[in-house]
């Protein structure tokens, strides 16, 4: 594994929605005392505002994500 082991197993909201295989989205994760943000890869679309966890570390600045099971998409959090 590459890049940001540290972010892998922690959540993040989408700030930029994922394309899947198109494309990344950017989500913005907790991470050491702040709050970091990264490219967003996954293996389906998510829309913006989608909780997710990081399941991988795909280089510095990039991870994989999947959306959290009742993840609530119709409202995003303010950044």
């Amino acid at each position: 594994m590459n890049g940001d082991p540290s972010a892998v197993g922690r959540t993040g909201v989408l700030t930029v929605a994922t394309r899947g295989a198109a494309g990344p989205g950017e989500v913005l994760v907790k991470i050491r005392g702040g709050s970091e943000t990264y490219l967003a890869w996954s293996d389906e679309p998510l829309p913006r505002g989608t909780t997710v966890l990081v399941v991988e570390s795909r280089g510095a600045r990039a991870l994989t994500v999947v959306a959290l099971s009742g993840s609530s998409t119709s409202h995003p959090r303010p950044l």
